[in-house]
């Protein structure tokens, strides 16, 4: 079976529309942030959606750095 695939380097494997996940992470940052406003009395729910906006947030922006230097 293996002997019928074309052989590729790990470069050629890119995820496809980059442009749109870091489109689609800013839009969930802000949904993520819009939640935190509404009729719930723990705080427990508030550091979750806190924290998950946080790693999203570190990750476009780690995405940023990485583009900017010229590693991605």
């Amino acid at each position: 079976m293996s002997e019928h695939e074309p052989v590729t380097s790990p470069d050629q494997h890119k995820p496809g529309h980059p442009r749109a996940a870091r489109f689609g992470a800013a839009v969930s940052v802000l949904v993520l942030l819009t939640m935190l406003v509404g009729n719930h009395r723990g705080r427990v729910e508030d550091i979750f959606l806190i924290v998950c906006a946080g790693l999203l947030v570190l990750a476009l922006v780690g995405d940023w750095v990485l583009r900017r230097n010229g590693l991605r």
